[in-house]
């Protein structure tokens, strides 16, 4: 009689199969990483590398005389690669490139306040003309300076589109301040009724318009009374304003 196999407990085969598992763990845990980090000198270097990538756009801004352009790429070099060669540069000419840029962002501001005109308005027309900042909105008044083949060179406040326009009888006295420099210039209203008023010495106003930045004047509305306009000037480009062709 042939007696059956002893088998060996459960717990047995238990008990080894935590300790294969057991081995194999501690085996993978100790196989060394294919994947190492790149090295200090490698992340430098290609910091380096595309810093000075960066750093041609910003020579390329700079030689085309555009710092509102290279501003921001030279402040991003300084903040995404402090320590490189390129930031060192950078650093050196930034403070005046940003001044440089926000100096341009005014004058370009300024300039598009003004627009210029040729038309056919009874005869050749040129105007170049600007709305007041103060007040604003429905109550701006508008400056213009005109150029008509019939009429000739005149300056005028017209008023908002709806208003009765300004008072002023006979030839009166408008007080004005040139950047805060007190004058007083005569004015009068047109014998056609718009409502405009002309000032008188158009060739001495637009003379010292161009030395200008900010031009106030005390003028009294028909609605809304005593009141001070204040035109942002410092923009004004003579040459858009086109003279009248020699007679």
């Amino acid at each position: 009689m042939v007696r059956p196999a002893r088998a060996f407990p459960a717990p047995a085969f238990a008990i080894i199969g935590i300790a294969m598992t057991l081995v194999i763990s501690a085996c993978s845990q100790q196989a060394p990483s294919t994947q190492a980090a790149p090295s200090a000198s490698a992340q430098a270097a290609a910091n380096a590398s595309a810093a000075e990538n960066e750093l041609k756009s910003y020579r390329n801004m700079l030689a085309q005389h555009a710092p509102e352009l290279a501003a921001p790429i030279g402040e991003e070099i300084i903040q995404k690669y402090p320590g490189t060669p390129a930031a060192a540069e950078v650093q050196k000419t930034l403070p005046q490139i940003e001044a440089a840029a926000k100096a341009k962002a005014e004058h370009d501001r300024l300039a598009n306040l003004w627009y210029y005109q040729t038309a056919n308005v009874d005869g050749l027309q040129h105007t170049a003309s600007i709305y007041s900042s103060e007040p604003s909105g429905a109550n701006r008044v508008r400056l213009v300076l005109r150029r008509h083949v019939k009429w000739g060179q005149s300056v005028y406040l017209f008023a908002p589109e709806g208003s009765k326009g300004f008072v002023c009888k006979d030839l009166c006295n408008i007080p004005m301040r040139f950047d805060g420099k007190r004058e007083t210039w005569k004015a009068y209203l047109p014998k056609t009724g718009e409502p405009a008023m002309f000032i008188k010495d158009d060739k001495r106003f637009i003379a010292a318009l161009q030395k200008t930045k900010v031009i106030e004047m005390d003028v009294t509305s028909r609605e809304r009374g005593k009141e001070t306009l204040k035109f942002e000037v410092g923009g004004y480009d003579p040459a858009k304003f086109t003279p009248l062709p020699r007679k």
